[in-house]
């Protein structure tokens, strides 16, 4: 194997891997050897740092304490063709099992700029019309976080679709025209966070989601329970259309058709109030991640913060790190909600992010800190080429934003992260719409809010 200047260790191990764990014998060879096999595809970059392309179809970066940690590869390509296959003791649960390489990653996008299909958004509607006139008593919202996003006479099944919009979205970061909000504009009871362009959405919990379901289970109704499940599916699968939703999407109908086939299967879960970790034990493996920040807030902020460095690989065009430029993009949204947040995020992190989040938030006069947003708008050297990188770069960006939250436990700005938000203003002049009148659902309204929340100031 020759190491001239076309040689990509990174992308030449990847495609070792990727074939390796395709072939049909890999599940059903023995753990040590599967072990054994990726341990001697691990690769060294001159600063004598190893990686390791591994479980989830991901790249992994050893630190100097010997702890593996999931880690975007660098993008240089002097450094890329400068590295040497080693061999390197591993952990269990950095090894491939197969399905696992099945991963639906979907898209990074947000629903700025590039807006929900017209034939998602039209399914979503009918399954309104169909379901908004049902009578509140069948179908009550009694508590939780929709009761104080709708008005009191909206009934539990317009907050099914609504949560699972909410749900199934990679980062819910919308137009303020987008016509997927519109339609559920007269049913709100106040108006969303946000400003005249982006909605910033505060994300919907499994267990909230699911909760709709539980408790007309629990009131005596697994009817009209089992009527909420089955929208709730109908629902994914009309966005399982857009990329930006197919992979929730896909899980959450895993996980409801075997309640809807097997009705009983909830019953001892319903006793103990367990249900959302009956759901999520029903999820096959391949659509597991799609579904990992209920089940581990650190490893979906891990994933997201990868996210975000691949969204940013535009940037080594220019001789930039995406890797660096993404531990001061997030360093600069920490320093706006809470710098006591990097407890909680450190540990999380390899060295190399680490030590340039910290260096960013600790040192003003950082060269880092000139990739922060100034007055609300990204530097130069940083604006997006396009607006489908930006749209990525914003998604990511808002993802990364909600899942060190939820690992802090800080509350998202209602007003956006500095960052999504200055990559939001990239996107004002490029949108699929023109701003419309208002949209709503072609019935009675069934409260007196109009949908003037989507275009006040």
């Amino acid at each position: 194997m020759g190491y001239g200047a076309q040689w990509d260790g990174f992308a030449a191990m990847e495609r070792d891997v990727r074939a390796m764990v395709a072939d049909p014998r890999w599940p059903l060879t023995p753990t040590q050897s599967r072990a054994d096999a990726i341990s001697r595809r691990a690769l060294a970059t001159q600063d004598g740092v190893c990686w390791l392309f591994g479980a989830y179809a991901r790249w992994y970066r050893l630190d100097p304490d010997g702890q593996w940690h999931l880690s975007a590869p660098p993008a240089s390509l002097p450094v890329r063709a400068s590295t040497r296959p080693v061999t390197v003791p591993i952990p269990y649960w950095v090894v491939p099992t197969g399905p696992d390489f099945s991963v639906d990653r979907g898209s990074t996008q947000g629903f700025v700029g590039p807006d929900v299909p017209n034939e998602v958004t039209e399914r979503v509607r009918d399954l309104i019309i169909t379901h908004r006139g049902l009578r509140r008593e069948d179908f009550p919202l009694t508590g939780g976080p929709f009761r104080q996003v709708f008005a009191a006479e909206v009934a539990s099944t317009v907050a099914a679709v609504w949560g699972t919009v909410m749900w199934c979205a990679y980062a819910p970061a919308f137009d303020g025209n987008e016509v997927m909000l519109s339609m559920f504009g007269e049913f709100l009871a106040r108006p969303l966070p946000g400003d005249e362009f982006v909605r910033w959405l505060p994300p919907v919990g499994l267990a909230d989601l699911v909760e709709l379901y539980a408790e007309r289970c629990r009131s005596g109704f697994p009817d009209a329970g089992l009527r909420l499940a089955a929208l709730m599916a109908r629902t994914a699968k009309a966005l399982r259309a857009d990329a930006r939703f197919r992979p929730r999407a896909s899980a959450l109908i895993a996980m409801i058709e075997q309640v809807l086939n097997q009705p009983w299967l909830d019953h001892t879960a319903l006793q103990s109030g367990a249900v959302a970790h009956s759901w999520l034990l029903r999820c096959p493996p391949n659509l597991a991640p799609a579904a990992l920040s209920e089940v581990s807030p650190g490893d979906h902020f891990r994933h997201v913060f990868y996210d975000l460095v691949e969204a940013l690989a535009y940037t080594a065009d220019s001789g930039a790190d995406p890797r660096a430029v993404a531990a001061s993009l997030l360093a600069a949204d920490v320093a706006s909600v809470t710098t006591d947040a990097v407890t909680y995020l450190y540990p999380w992190m390899d060295d190399g992010i680490r030590q340039a989040m910290y260096v960013t938030l600790a040192e003003p006069g950082h060269p880092l800190r000139g990739c922060w947003p100034v007055d609300g708008r990204l530097p130069e050297g940083l604006t997006p080429p396009d607006r489908s990188t930006a749209a990525a770069f914003l998604g990511a960006a808002y993802a990364t934003g909600l899942a060190w939250c939820e690992l802090a436990g800080a509350t998202p700005p209602p007003t956006g992260f500095p960052v999504s938000a200055a990559v939001g203003q990239c996107l004002v002049h490029n949108r699929d719409d023109l701003p419309p009148e208002p949209t709503t659902t072609p019935r009675k309204r069934v409260t007196e809010t109009t949908s003037d929340w989507l275009y006040s100031t």
